[in-house]
Parts: structure tokens; C-alpha cells; sequence
């Protein structure tokens, strides 16, 4: 049976968990002992209809993991995910293909998840073949013409036969983007998807995910690295470290007043284009800690700047603080 309750957001996500149990040595077997990978690790969050949060966060922190999860491309090892106040985990298979049509996602390399043998027209089109969207060609065409024009692959007549090594990154990737469009979906997970990208057309990318959450309503929730990406694209900024959330609230909150550290030092990381602003410096040192052996109490502290003898001991809760939450001892 269908689990509903009030969908006030989109998508809502409580306490996420994931662990990966790897293989160990012939004395952990012997022992019993298990080896597991917090990749995520009790995350929570909630996105509204219409409403971009962006997840942000180095290479390893779990941004991807929490993407793949909210979509059902991986099995969770606990916690909830409501889409439209129904708990994934309970649709039945009817209900399932709608989710899956309803809830897309864009991934980083557009060579890689487009089909090198298929031209433009069937790359898009597979997804309304599969989904039984079109009573007809002529109306399967239309639906096709209509996701290109929406994402400004034009002209239509130079583009729609050609396959995807015909076209530069940039087109490819508002393939993809065309692609999940066409089926009029609710969700889309962006998984950096503008980071493998010329500097020169990635503006232009951002700006159409931009125009496209507007005219279609869509929710997004947008994987990055890049703060300032984040800033220029979102309502809710999470940052995420080692897969926790140390930081969330609206993107003006985050910008003007981060409260931790990391995000201090993301977001003053990033270069203003004016030479004569000296931003305050907030060097971290080292590499992000190996999830297998994680650091005891909160999980940035050994390569904080401001760590004390509790950061070590104690892990510090998500709570509010100035205005929105934070997991620091000494926001």
C-alpha cells in the first residue's frame, strides 16, 4: 500500500543513510569485523515545487550518493524519502514508472550517458517510446521538436539527425538536458553538470537551468563543487562534509553569514574578479579524511583552524544558530 502523507515540499528527505560494507582483511573476517563506508549519513532536507537547493561539497563528501538515493538508483541502508508526500520505498510498480518519468536526472559527462550510435531524434525520444507519452509519430515528433527548442538546440533541421560526436559539449549536454525535459518531468537530480564544460558556455547552461525552473516550475537539486555556482543558481544552499550536512539555509543566509568553517573557507576560496578586494583567508589543510577511518567528534577537525579539544571528542548536532542551522561547536 501507498504511504502519503502532506507534501508541503517536493521532495523531502529524512535522516538518509547509506553505508557501503567493503571486503577486509583475513583477520577482520576471522574477527568479525565489518568494514563499512559512510557515504551518507544521516542526511535531512526538504526542496519546494519551483525551488533549486543546491548540495555543495569537495569530491568524496557523498553529493552524488544522496542524488542516486532520492532517485531509487540505489538501494538506502535506512531513513525516508518522500516525492510528493509518497514514501518512494512504497509504490507499486504503476506508481513507480510515473516516478520514473516524473523524477529525471542530468549527469556530469555528456559523452558518456548519451548513446554514441544513436542520432539526436532517437536519444530523446527513446524515453517517450518507453513511457507511451505519444499516441502517434507526428505527435512524438512535436514533443521532440518542442524539448529542443525549450533548450535552444537550434537550428532544429541541423541538429535532430545528427549523432552526438557531430556536436560540441555544450550541445551535447543540452541534449541531455532535452532529454529528461521531454517527459515533463517534477524533479530533476543536475549532477555537476556543467563542470566538464568550456568557462565560456557554462553561463549559458546555468542560465537556462534557470529559465527552465521558471517557465516549467521544475524542482532542482543541483550537485556541485563550486559555491559560487551555487550561489548563482539556488534558494537553499546544504554544504556537505564526509556525508553530513554542516551547513544549510537559503543561499542569502549562507553568503552573507556562513557560521563553519568549511563553508567559510569554500566560499572565500573563490576569486573576485576585482584585484584590489582582499578577501579574508581561510586556508584548510590537507585532503578530505578517508571515509573508512573516520575522524572521532566532528569529522572536519582535523583540518580545522579553530579546533579545540571538544571538536575531537564530541560530534557537534546540525542546529540552528544566527539564523540557520550549522554543526559547529563555535559557529
Amino acid at each position: 500500500m501507498v504511504k502519503k502523507m502532506k507534501a508541503d515540499n517536493i521532495i523531502e528527505v529524512k535522516n538518509l543513510i547509506k553505508w557501503y560494507s567493503l571486503r577486509g582483511s583475513f583477520k577482520d573476517t576471522l574477527r568479525g569485523r565489518k568494514i563499512l563506508v559512510k557515504a551518507v549519513d544521516g542526511v535531512s532536507f526538504g526542496i519546494k515545487q519551483g525551488e533549486t537547493l543546491a548540495l555543495v561539497g569537495e569530491s568524496g563528501s557523498g553529493k552524488t550518493t544522496v542524488g542516486r538515493l532520492i532517485l531509487n538508483l540505489i538501494p538506502k541502508t535506512s531513513g525516508v524519502i518522500y516525492f510528493d508526500g509518497i514514501d518512494i520505498e512504497s509504490l507499486m510498480k504503476k506508481d513507480e514508472l510515473k516516478f520514473r518519468r516524473e523524477a529525471q536526472i542530468v549527469l556530469q559527462d555528456p559523452f558518456g550517458s548519451l548513446n554514441p550510435r544513436m542520432i539526436i531524434y532517437s536519444l530523446i525520444g527513446e524515453s517517450i517510446d518507453v513511457h507511451s507519452l505519444a499516441a502517434n509519430r507526428k505527435e512524438k515528433e512535436e514533443m521532440i521538436i518542442k524539448s529542443m527548442e525549450a533548450v535552444d538546440l537550434i537550428p532544429i533541421e541541423d541538429i535532430i539527425h545528427k549523432y552526438p560526436n557531430e556536436l560540441s559539449g555544450g550541445q551535447m549536454q543540452r541534449v541531455a538536458i532535452a532529454r529528461a525535459l521531454v517527459l515533463n518531468p517534477k524533479f530533476i537530480v543536475c549532477d555537476e553538470p556543467v563542470s566538464m564544460l568550456d568557462a565560456s558556455i557554462r553561463a549559458n547552461v546555468l542560465n537556462l537551468f534557470i529559465s527552465l525552473r521558471k517557465k516549467f516550475n521544475i524542482s532542482i537539486l543541483f550537485i556541485t563543487h563550486d559555491i559560487a555556482v551555487a550561489r548563482y543558481l539556488s534558494h537553499i544552499i546544504a554544504v556537505m562534509y564526509l556525508g553530513k550536512i554542516v551547513e544549510i539555509g537559503s543561499t542569502e543566509e549562507i553568503i552573507n553569514k556562513p557560521l563553519h568553517p568549511y563553508t567559510q573557507a569554500l566560499f572565500f576560496a573563490v576569486p573576485t574578479p576585482d584585484p584590489e578586494i582582499k578577501g579574508k583567508e581561510i586556508n584548510i589543510q590537507g585532503e578530505i579524511s578517508d571515509p573508512i577511518n573516520l575522524p572521532p567528534g566532528c569529522r572536519f577537525n582535523p583540518r580545522c583552524l579553530f579546533a579545540q579539544n571538544i571538536c575531537s571528542r564530541v560530534e557537534p548536532p546540525l542546529e540552528e544558530k544566527h539564523g540557520h542551522l550549522v554543526a559547529c561547536h563555535f559557529a
